[in-house]
């Protein structure tokens, strides 16, 4: 097996928008039975340009048995491809996050994961990391990025949010963000008791927690839920994140059940029943 104590990193354009980070753990915190949160530093982090919000980007991770994740040396945007090529059982795992939380001045960033056991890299990875541990994350910076996507448009009188615990953390960062008495309807889907924490904000917001115990509830609540659910009155802006169906069940319900128009919805499809993130990227 592979193994370096070196992380070597793609250029990219001196214009882009992102750039990409070496970084180690420095700790671990669980938040709950579905989820921890995982510290990373380094002196590169005080140039990670987070805009908050949803801010994504893509975490890079060692194979078993190497120390560092590897990645092609490939310069620009040519670096995709070439880590496309090379044998995956080699090069670094690649998964996507929201950035829960940076400290500029510390060079640090804090990511949430979802933990599924063993049924998947990354949360195998995530459970088990310790400090010290190397990764590399592709993210942005300059703070006005294209991976930032809650951006309601003016006119905007609420919010509407949709989420399963693992938008859990884009959530918290667009609650966090919201300005002081914005209306905000929300509806989480957790699943267990356990997951459920408080979420700060200046907004006028009303949570709504669903707790989805896999073995007694083998469906997500969330399609009943928000149909269920009496809106106010204004322009409402939707954003949605969870698994791929039911982020495009609760799309259609607010299109064309509810008559929203589709440039008030923000969806994102955080993951697929029975795909990973690999099979995602490839299809």
């Amino acid at each position: 097996m592979h193994t370096t104590d070196t992380v070597l990193l793609p250029t990219l354009s001196a214009d882009s928008p992102f750039r990409f980070f070496p970084a180690r753990v420095l700790r671990s915190e669980r938040l709950g039975p579905s989820m921890v949160r995982i510290t990373f530093g380094g002196p590169e982090l005080a140039h990670f340009a987070a805009g908050g919000r949803d801010q994504s980007c893509s975490l890079f991770l060692p194979q078993p048995g190497s120390s560092a994740p590897l990645l092609p040396a490939a310069a620009g945007d040519g670096w995709f491809a070439a880590w496309r090529a090379m044998d995956p059982d080699v090069r670094a795992v690649m998964r996507s996050y929201t950035v829960r939380e940076e400290r500029r001045r510390r060079a640090e960033v804090d990511i949430d994961f979802a933990l599924h056991g063993d049924a998947g890299p990354a949360s195998r990875w995530a459970a088990a990391a310790r400090p010290g541990d190397r990764v590399a994350l592709l993210g942005p910076a300059v703070e006005d990025n294209k991976s930032v996507g809650f951006r309601p448009p003016p006119g905007t009188d609420w919010v509407l949010l949709c989420a399963d615990g693992t938008a859990l953390p884009a959530v918290a960062g667009i609650l966090a963000w919201l300005p002081e008495g914005t209306r905000a309807e929300v509806w989480i889907e957790v699943p267990h008791p356990g997951d459920l924490r408080d979420l700060p904000t200046a907004a006028d917001a009303r949570i709504t927690w669903l707790v989805r115990e896999p073995a007694t509830a083998p469906r997500s609540l969330l399609p009943d839920a928000v149909r269920a659910a009496e809106f106010p009155g204004g322009r409402p802006y939707a954003w949605i994140a969870g698994e791929s169906a039911v982020v495009r069940t609760l799309r259609r319900h607010l299109v064309a059940e509810r008559g929203l128009p589709r440039a008030q919805v923000t969806f994102s499809g955080y993951w697929r029943l029975g795909a990973s993130e690999d099979d995602l990227r490839v299809g």
